[in-house]
Parts: structure tokens; sequence; C-alpha cells
């Protein structure tokens, strides 16, 4: 069936402020693993964005209850900025927040409150405490993590989705789990990495002396703490690696996946399946910079070997505002299927550009980055139709999974307001593998021995939160899943089962 493109109701989309390609370089990265150097951040285009709840007893823009824990009782987190239920200090190395304390009890310690009365939080299996020892971040009373991601910089709050997924992790696992790991509750400690690899460096040097790992982190220019990292031998469980330094971080993983080179073949599997003609007269469109060229360039060569045909392969500088003569080449061409690699506002800005030509392909592909309320938003009745592949599990399929359920109902626990998104899912699943493994050891518990049981991790899914990921190989993930945007609504196309075909690797 030919999903509807319906062209009506258009509005125009402000032009972008320059010097934010930070944003569009951070959407894109995560969508198939590559790679980008921090020479290759200038000038661009962008919009972050996800789903705004509107706080306990609410519901988002997506349609799901947001309802959780009252934020006003025993369950919030005292204290602002900083270290969980502890208050920062300003003026610290790379945006480093230095408060301290952990997290209190409240809604949900002992059993009440989201995730501590079985309604989906699995329980941890714990090792045996005998012989555990102190060492780095690690007191008789508190294990301290860190999170480095940009919260300050071109984009102010590019990926504070993942420091605040990280924190409302920390604050449900203390809610839930009173005595905590070996009688040691957890404390976060902030870090600004600020979208700078001189920032990030910093964090990680502060790190390795103050916290016993890493959890959770989000940066454009991750690469300056990859050293720092491996180093120190501090274990790194980030929410994706970025930068090609990152990936080969020995003690350095993503809940995400993604290595560069490795695409995965169940997009164009979807396309070949479900509209063979269109997925031989495709095209791809990218924005020419950073991370979205160095895909766009990779993936019609990948999609191209599992029997794809690319017809148009276009990269559009980010200067550029006028997507009409685009448009023109696509309807020349006879363009039937679309793939573009970009942010909201270039989603945008071409779906309204196909709607004033009145151009309908039969598909019209984003990646993960496009599942955001501001795609329908800003794009009306222009986005009806288009396609995203996801490798997690959308917002309003909540009630059908406990684990993203408990990410937005303690995301809204711990910070009334927060938006969840993509790289939030990923730092709330690397905070639950950082409990699930260094409870299993137990008194054996170390930095290297944590790095050594991360690097057995494969097929991780953070309990069904996510497709599974090849953690500790350092492979892409191969399975996705699809939702079209009909009648302003998410919805699941070609069911909610996730295609697993594998990867091709592109030299």
């Amino acid at each position: 069936m030919r999903p509807s493109l319906s062209r009506r109701g258009s509005t125009r989309l402000p032009a972008a402020p320059t010097g934010v390609l930070a944003l569009v370089l951070a959407l894109v990265l995560a969508a198939c693993g590559s790679q980008v150097a921090p020479g290759d951040l200038a000038g661009g285009v962008g919009g972050a964005g996800g789903y705004a709840g509107s706080g306990p007893g609410g519901t988002d823009a997506a349609g799901y209850d947001a309802t959780g824990p009252d934020s006003s009782g025993g369950g919030s987190v005292p204290g602002t900025a900083g270290s969980v239920g502890g208050a920062a200090s300003a003026g610290s190395a790379g945006g480093v927040d230095s408060g301290s304390g952990a997290t209190g009890g409240g809604a949900g310690a002992g059993g009440a409150g989201p995730g501590g009365g079985g309604d989906g939080g699995a329980p941890v299996a714990m090792g045996s405490c005998r012989g555990f020892s102190n060492g780095p971040g690690i007191t008789d009373s508190t294990i301290t993590i860190g999170n480095a991601s940009d919260i300050s910089g071109p984009v102010p709050g590019l990926f504070e989705a993942a420091q605040d997924a990280t924190k409302a992790f920390v604050t449900y696992f203390n809610a839930a789990n009173p005595d905590g790991i070996c009688g040691r509750s957890l404390v976060l400690r902030n870090y600004d990495s600020r979208t700078d690899a001189g920032a990030d460096q910093q964090a990680y040097a502060d790190a390795c002396e103050n916290v016993f790992a890493m959890v959770g982190s989000m940066s454009a220019f991750d690469s300056g703490g990859a050293s720092a990292a491996e180093g120190c031998g501090l274990p790194d469980l980030r929410s994706t690696g970025v930068t090609h330094a990152r990936q080969a971080c020995a003690t350095c993983f993503g809940a995400q996946s993604t290595i560069a080179g490795e695409v995965n073949n169940a997009v164009a599997d979807y396309a070949l399946e479900n509209f063979p003609a269109a997925a031989r007269s495709a095209a791809m469109l990218y924005v020419n910079a950073g991370a979205s060229a160095e895909n766009g360039r990779i993936m019609p060569q990948a999609m191209t070997k599992r029997g794809m045909v690319f017809k148009y392969v276009q990269g559009i500088e980010v200067s550029e505002f006028n997507y009409a003569p685009f448009v023109q080449a696509l309807k020349e061409k006879g363009i039937r299927y679309v793939q573009m690699i970009g942010a909201v506002p270039q989603f945008v800005r071409m779906a309204q550009a196909m709607e004033q030509q009145a151009y309908e392909p039969d598909v019209f592909m984003f990646d993960p980055t496009a599942y955001n309320p501001g795609l329908i938003e800003q794009g009306g009745e222009a986005v009806e139709g288009a396609t995203v592949y996801t490798n997690f599990v959308p917002f309003e399929e909540a009630g059908r999974s406990a684990e993203t359920r408990l990410y937005l109902d303690w995301l809204q626990q711990s910070k009334p307001g927060a938006v969840p998104d993509f790289f939030g899912v990923f730092s709330w699943s690397a905070a639950r593998l950082f409990v699930e493994k260094i409870a299993a050891l137990g008194g054996r518990v170390s930095r290297s021995a944590l790095v050594d049981a991360v690097r057995k991790v494969d097929d991780w899914t953070a309990n069904g939160l996510h497709a599974p990921q090849r953690v500790g190989p350092k492979h892409t993930g191969d399975c996705f899943r699809f939702v079209q945007v009909r009648n302003g609504r998410w919805v699941p196309v070609g069911g909610s089962k996730y295609l697993c075909n594998g990867t091709t690797a592109v030299e």
C-alpha cells in the first residue's frame, strides 16, 4: 500500500541559526555508527527534540500517560545540578559538578512507587559481597558513577536527555533497592563536556580520580576523554560511542553498539520486500557535513549490495535552504524511494518542498532521530506517511514494555517535565547494564573486573527497552522496526517485531 504524503496545510520553517552543526552531527551519529573528527564540526543547522511530557499526572505529546509518583513527596531529588542528592559547585575543570551525596530512598523504596513493587522493575542478581573492598569512587556507603554529556556549548542542552536519563536511573535504583549494592547506594557526579573534546578530556581526567565508572555519557566530540579513560582503566558505559577514538577505547562501550562502516540490512530489506519497484529507483539525500556526509555516502553502497538501486545520491550544503531544486531532480529521475539523513528541520523542509511540488514518493525514510514530536509539530500534514526506522520501543508502546515505562516514569520523578528521547533511552540502558554487572560481581568488584564482564555482553536489550545490541563485541546492532506518521501520530508499520537481517560492511 502506498503511504499517503498529504500536501495540505504546509507551514514555512524559519531558517535555523548557523554555527550549530553539532546538533546535526550528533543526531545522525547514532543511526548507523559513523564517526566524525573534531575538525568536522563547523556551521550548520539543527533542532533537538523529544517527547515533552507534562510531568506527573499528565500526558505527553505522544499520548502516553506520564503519571508517576508525586514529585513533591519523599521521592524527589534534593539539590539542583551536580551529584544526585547534592549541590553543584561552580568553576570545576571541564564543567565538573562536584556535589556529593546519595539519592534518598523516597517514593519507591522498599517496594512502593515505580519499579519497586513488581510493576516491571527486574530484580538485580547480587553476587556474594564477601571480600568487597573500597577503591576509586567507592566508600563504605556509596558507589559514585559519573556522566559527561554535552550540556552547554553551541547547542545548549544538546545531550541533556542523556544525563537526565542516568540521573533518573540512579533515583530509581536507590529507591527500589534500599540496601544498594553490598550496602552501598549509587551517587551520580555530573560533568559538562560542552560539545568540546578538551572539556571531555578534563572531565575524564577528573573521573579517573573520583568515580568508579562513567555511565550513560553522550558527547559529540567524545574523542577527548578516550585516552584518559583507557589510560586509568576507567569503565565507560556510554549511550553510544561517536568517534573512532572512543569506539577503539578498550574500556569504553556503547549501550547502543555502533561501528563505522557496518550498516544494518533491515532498512534495505524492508524496502525490497514491501516496495520492490521503489527500492530499485531510490535516492539518498544528506546534509553535506560531518557524519551526515559520511553516512550519506556509505549507506547507499551497503544498501546497493542488498539489491537496491540508487539513481540519485546528493549532499545538501548546510547553508542551503531552498530544497525545491532537489525535489525537481527527484521528480525528473523518477525516484520512488527517498531516504534522508539530517535533523528535524531538514526533514521538515524537504517534506514541505515535496508538498509544494505535489511530489509523493512511495517511501520517505528517516533515521531514528526523526522519531521526535518536532517532526509532526513543525511538518504537519507535509510529513504524513513519512517512515522512521528505529531500534527501541516507541514511547507510545510503554504500556507493553515495563522497562520503557520505568524510564518514562522515573524521568518525570527525578526531573518533572524532562524530555525523553533516543539518546536518553540508551543512557538508561547503560545504567541498567552497569548495575547488573557490578551487582553480579559483588565482592569481586573492581574496574578491570567490570570491563571484563562488559566485554562478554552480547545481544543486550536492557529488559526489552531496545533491540539487541552487541555491546562487548562492538558491532553495529542489526535489528530495527518501523513507525510511520499517520493522522499526526506515530504508528507501527510492518508489525512491532524487529527485523534482524545482519549488517553489510563498507570500506
